[in-house]
């Protein structure tokens, strides 16, 4: 019997750097596959329907709301975004790794539909270098400063209703430590039990 995959939730505070660890995850793991989200809001020049994107209009969106078919959703200004659950459930149980990169708010809903699902919150060293992180961008005003700061720390106080922390104080380590806990994952007893059974009974 072939192992089912991990469903791996990866969140943090912006800043934090959780977009440059799952890129790290991926170039080491290429077979992890990252889920592609849902989105009301309209292409960008250059993105494709299907590969940065599922674009959908708000009343597709809203249908599929009600009939369950999104491991987690959230509205963001006027639009929607989402996790669809039908091809995250299908690659799972093919046996394949697939990684979402989320906040805090959608991966508490996937926790809550999908139990198995292994959610990782990456923090930063210390709040002092968040801010440095996000003020080296140049791209905030003082008050977004704040704002984004204020939110980190909300966050963060939710973290124990994560699997695990990594502190990213370097890359190259934080991501050898999310690599670590998929391993331990997979030797779990629990997500072995039926191939256990079948091999050795």
């Amino acid at each position: 019997m072939k192992q089912k995959g991990l469903l791996i939730v990866i969140s943090g505070p912006s800043g934090a750097g959780k977009g440059t660890i799952c890129r790290a995850l991926i170039e080491k793991r290429p077979k992890i596959h990252v889920s592609v989200s849902a989105t009301t809001r309209n292409p960008r020049k250059g993105e494709e329907d299907g590969i940065n994107y599922y674009f959908l209009s708000k009343e597709t969106f809203e249908f599929r709301i009600q009939r369950e078919e999104f491991l987690e959703y959230a509205r963001v200004y006027d639009n929607y975004y989402g996790t669809p659950k039908k091809n995250v459930l299908k690659r799972l149980e093919k046996g394949e790794d697939v990684l979402l990169e989320i906040d805090t708010e959608g991966a508490l809903q996937v926790k809550e539909q999908f139990p198995e699902g292994v959610l990782i919150f990456i923090l930063p060293p210390k709040l002092e270098d968040l801010k440095s992180r996000i003020k080296g961008r140049g791209t905030e005003t003082e008050a977004d400063i704040k704002k984004r700061l204020d939110c980190a720390k909300e966050e963060i106080q939710r973290i124990h209703e994560y699997h695990y922390g990594v502190v990213n104080d370097d890359v190259d380590r934080a991501t050898r430590d999310v690599e670590a806990i998929l391993r331990s994952e997979k030797l779990k007893t629990n997500r072995n039990y039926q191939e256990i059974i079948h091999q050795y009974l």
